[in-house]
């Protein structure tokens, strides 16, 4: 038998080349490209990742392996997939959350696994983005001791967390969650802070949460990392407690009252931060008792409380701190006098406490620092409230008369000393810059805390609130908006608030969120339904036309109406105030009068040049055919959108053909969003002269989805299309077309014909609707 001659790279089975590795790594790498491309289809994970460099030196591409990987290991489709640029880090950041969750099991695929290779510890630096859920386990995980490596990867590479779906937890998992959040927040890169679907939020988790990414927390003991303080704490923390008592003691009255300065803004940012919520004259003084928003001594406290007592001034209303000069003189005074008086009897009570401290003290302080109630009597001792974990969780939300929602309907006021956490050993660390809470109910209380850590939230960039029944407590909101945008570092740009009722109309309530906040750049205001309650507006708030709006920084401007009618004389002044205005977009109005859109029309030409994109969505526009025409012939709008918005419910032929004719002609149009509007096939055909040869159209750009679109008419279309190609030598801008939910399922055959001659002209992006569903799912709800 003639001896069997050495087999090729290629022909090795998986089993064999996992046996050879071991022999083969310190080689492999060098391998010729053309051995290299048959040999990464059949290494594991481990060895595909130390593969990466060699393969992009061979000039050879992983991203098809990895896509493989995906479709066997995940075996789902993932969500806008034609967006994903590297499916090797969507698949190891997914595999990271699946092996963390517990939902994979890496022995399933011999490609996840290796002797060398630790599931969470090699995929953690690909990690951007990572949920937790239920009852946190994977927080518990994450800072066991034998992940303390894993930890440190996600701290460089984690940019969002998310929470979905939480559940009430314990102590220990709450433990768990605080060192977490310390690690990737205040010492880490995490950027943004995302909750999902809580319907029945623990009160105390919310908050510690919101506290945290916010930047709040304490240093020492109750943040033991495995029996000894946080490392990156530890120096600053030493540094700390060299300070004398008295220096600390007046330094935190001072720092208070120069908080607002332009030159303590630029103070290290290394050092620990107290809260630093705007000093508005003396009315900031009352500040001092609110739960989050002052990190400085009891003393401090009662001796600005005695002065503000006595000079009361409205913080509203003052603009720098300057004006109230001769009152932080009498807090200051007031401040020496109580240090004096108080300072034997603190002296005791501190004694006291130390020596009531039981073996467990540090892990309860972690507990303390949620629950601790602190109320000053009349000696102005520091006493501890023993109530209940929810007593004292509400409590510590509270806010007192001088924060910043006080005053306002919504924001009630409570009478006697307001709740307080362990003020003296609180700091403020990194924030994130993105908040985002979805379909979570914010309380009274929980509004009040979310107020007071907003108002020295200068770090936040992006706010999304979205169905959190706020109601009356979004004057609350609007208060702490106010008083962080007075400060000169606010980076506060974008804003979107969404829920089911309207506790105001939108227009008031778009006027009020720009008078309190000009310098918003984006501002997406959203209500399904109207609020039928009668009688519910806010006491003292001024109402629509009464409020001034400044000059904004608004670019982008998104309104949703709950089937109000649209007054372009409520829009008006907002059009006025933000010259800057690129983008705006009207969501199920009324028109009131045929009059109306042709005002809207006239007013957007004088007071907004610079506007690029227009959208209409589910407002009718059948009986304005005129003004469409006119949007549809403005020379400087980039993007239009009438989403079922009924534009040919009425319509003649000619119509469309005014409208085809309009966009040929018009070459600033990039981009026409159709969706919604029963085109049919008829009409889509039509649709294709935009590009006849005698167009000098830049369409990029086409949205038909929702459009009873049927495969025939689908094809017809992409024949006349590729005609006028054909006639222009190829010259064409289009690009993209946007097919989604028509009746494509009805004739598979035509449709893949129409779609794969489609796909050589431009981007098509579809789906694989059922619209004998979709049908049924309209006439059960009829």
């Amino acid at each position: 038998m003639a001896a069997e001659g050495p087999r090729s790279l290629f022909s090795l089975s998986a089993a064999a080349v996992s046996r050879s590795m071991a022999a083969l790594e310190r080689d492999v790498w060098a391998l010729p490209g053309h051995l290299l491309r048959g040999l990464l289809p059949l290494l594991t994970i481990f060895h595909l990742e130390r593969a990466e460099g060699a393969a992009q030196r061979a000039g050879l591409s992983t991203q098809p392996i990895w896509r493989k990987l995906w479709d066997d290991v995940m075996k789902t489709r993932p969500p806008n997939s034609e967006n994903i640029t590297c499916w090797r880090k969507k698949f190891l950041e997914t595999f990271f959350s699946n092996v963390l969750h517990g939902v994979l099991d890496v022995s399933s695929d011999w490609r996840l696994h290796h002797h060398h290779f630790s599931p969470l510890l090699h995929s953690s630096p690909h990690v951007s983005q990572l949920t937790l859920c239920n009852m946190l386990q994977g927080a518990v995980e994450l800072t066991a001791e034998h992940n303390q490596k894993v930890l440190e990867n996600l701290a460089g590479s984690l940019r969002i967390l998310k929470f979905q779906h939480l559940l009430s937890s314990d102590q220990s998992i709450r433990r768990s969650l605080v060192l977490l959040l310390h690690r990737l927040i205040h010492h880490g890169s995490v950027s943004q802070v995302s909750m999902y679907s809580w319907p029945v939020p623990d009160t105390v988790l919310l908050v510690l949460i919101l506290s945290m990414s916010a930047g709040f927390w304490r240093s020492g003991n109750a943040l033991m990392y495995h029996s000894s303080p946080c490392g990156l704490c530890r120096e600053e923390g030493k540094a700390q407690s060299q300070e004398l008592p008295q220096e600390r003691a007046e330094r935190g009255c001072y720092d208070e009252r120069e908080r607002s300065s332009d030159e303590n803004q630029k103070r290290c940012p290394s050092a620990l931060e107290e809260a630093d919520m705007e000093v508005d004259g003396c009315g900031a003084d009352a500040h001092l008792n609110s739960a989050l928003s002052r990190a400085s001594s009891p003393l401090h406290n009662q001796a600005c409380e005695e002065a503000s007592s006595k000079v009361p001034c409205d913080h509203t209303s003052v603009e720098g701190g300057s004006s109230c000069v001769s009152d932080q003189l009498s807090c200051q005074h007031a401040l020496r006098k109580t240090r004096r008086r108080l300072k034997s009897a603190v002296g005791r009570k501190r004694r006291c406490l130390r020596g009531s401290r039981g073996p467990h003290a540090d892990s309860e302080d972690l507990y303390d620092f949620v629950f601790t109630v602190a109320k000053e009597d009349n000696s102005g001792l520091l006493n501890k409230n023993s109530a209940t974990e929810g007593e004292n969780a509400e409590n510590w939300t509270s806010s007192s008369p001088g924060s910043p929602c006080s005053g306002h309907a919504g924001c009630k006021k409570r009478g006697g000393s307001a709740g307080i956490f362990s003020l003296k050993a609180a700091h403020r660390f990194r924030s994130v810059s993105t908040l985002e809470l979805f379909s979570i109910p914010l309380t009274g209380e929980t509004c009040r805390t979310l107020s007071n850590l907003l108002s020295s939230w200068v770090s936040l960039e992006n706010l999304v609130l979205s169905y959190n029944g706020l109601g009356a407590n979004i004057s609350c909101i609007l208060s702490a908006l106010r008083t962080l945008s007075r400060h000169s570092n606010c980076h506060l740009h974008v804003l979107r608030v969404s829920d089911i009722f309207s506790h105001v109309p939108c227009m008031e309530l778009v006027h009020c969120i720009l008078s309190a906040s000009p310098q918003l750049h984006t501002l997406s205001v959203s209500f399904d339904l109207k609020n039928q309650l009668e009688g519910n507006r806010a006491e003292g708030n001024p109402t629509c036309s009464e409020v001034e709006i400044p000059e904004t920084c608004l670019e982008q401007l998104e309104i949703r109406f709950p089937r109000e009618p649209l007054h372009t004389s409520f829009l008006l002044p907002v059009l006025k105030a933000s010259n800057s205005l690129q983008q705006l977009s009207l969501d199920s109005a009324t028109l009131p009068s045929s009059q109306e859109l042709g005002l809207l029309l006239e007013a957007l030409k004088e007071c907004n040049p610079n506007l690029k994109k227009l959208s209409f969505h589910d407002v009718n526009l059948a009986e304005h055919q005129k003004e469409v025409l006119l949007l549809l012939q403005d020379p400087v709008l980039q993007e239009i959108t009438f989403s079922f918005c009924r534009l040919f419910e009425s319509s003649t032929t000619e119509f469309l053909s005014e409208i085809i004719n309009t966009v040929k002609r018009n070459s600033a149009l990039k981009s026409l969003k159709l969706p919604g509007n029963r085109l049919g096939n008829h009409r889509l055909v039509a649709l294709a002269d935009i590009f006849s040869e005698d167009s000098s159209s830049s369409l990029c750009q086409l949205d038909v989805s929702s459009n009873c679109i049927k495969p025939d008419g689908l094809l017809e279309f992409t024949k006349k299309l590729e005609g006028y190609i054909q006639q222009r030598g190829g010259q064409i801008q289009f690009t993209h077309l946007r097919l989604f939910q028509n009746w494509l399922d009805q004739d598979a055959e035509t449709a893949q014909e129409a779609l794969r001659r489609l796909k050589a002209v431009c981007s098509v992006v579809n789906d694989s609707w059922d619209s004998s569903q979709a049908f049924a799912d309209y006439i059960s709800v009829m």
